[in-house]
């Protein structure tokens, strides 16, 4: 498949061009026109790329691409290395940032509401004029779904159990989200659900009665692109593997 069509597939699948993004969603870097195999992981690195060529892949795929409206990085150092890495052997660099947060099926909130078998499930947390989360019913014990998103998204999973024993609705916002607990908190929910935790938030938790669960950016992260690497293995009969690149934060 030709990387500019698989890119303009995607663009529409995930209707990119409808967010107000901190990065460009979509090709980022151009390397070889034929796409036969893709490795998809979370987060562009050096690691990652690495086992692309191991892999024997022409295209990488991540939630995290390497080019940020934050920064201006300098391609030095490793930058520099990773820009080499990608350019010397002719490899693509695809990044769908927000866009795969917030997809109702491939989204990183969808599958981790359904991970959490969450009923009533429906499109939550608004950023920049587009929801990109998604809540649901839980209806049983906070100890449950503490132990449900141990189990199935991160057993090491930092909890501040300050909600309700019995727990209804649960907002769950992927990544860096830890300053939306108000939006949640707004909306009546007994507990909130996302990757990262600031100081301040422990002490907003404590005093709203809300459970916060910071399960981890990398670990809060990994569902959607894999599920879009299988969605596109299953749809362009691609060669698509996940490697996960394990990181703690």
């Amino acid at each position: 498949m030709d990387i500019r069509e698989l890119t303009t597939v995607l663009n529409g699948l995930l209707d990119a061009g409808a967010y107000k993004d901190l990065c460009p969603n979509g090709l980022q870097v151009e390397g070889q026109s034929d796409v036969r195999h893709i490795v998809c992981g979370v987060s562009a690195c050096v690691d990652l790329f690495e086992q692309a060529l191991k892999h024997g892949a022409d295209t990488i795929l991540v939630h995290h691409g390497i080019i940020w409206n934050f920064e201006r990085p300098l391609y030095n150092g490793a930058y520099k290395k990773r820009v080499k890495l990608l350019l010397e052997n002719d490899l693509n660099l695809l990044a769908y940032h927000l866009p795969l947060d917030a997809h109702a099926t491939l989204g990183n909130n969808a599958l981790i509401a359904r991970e959490l078998e969450l009923n009533e499930r429906e499109s939550f947390g608004d950023y920049n004029g587009m929801p990109i989360g998604f809540s649901g019913l839980f209806n049983n014990t906070a100890d449950k779904l503490f132990e449900k998103i141990r189990q199935r998204i991160n057993h090491n999973a930092m909890i501040f159990p300050f909600g309700p024993s019995s727990i209804k609705r649960v907002g769950i916002i992927s990544g860096a989200a830890q300053k939306e607990i108000k939006q949640a908190v707004l909306q009546g929910f007994d507990a909130f659900i996302t990757g990262e935790v600031s100081e301040h938030v422990y002490h907003y938790a404590r005093e709203e009665g809300i459970h916060f669960i910071a399960a981890g950016h990398h670990a809060t992260e990994v569902f959607g692109v894999r599920a879009l690497g299988e969605y596109i293995g299953r749809e362009f009969n691609l060669k698509t593997e996940f490697v996960n690149i394990d990181n703690p934060v």
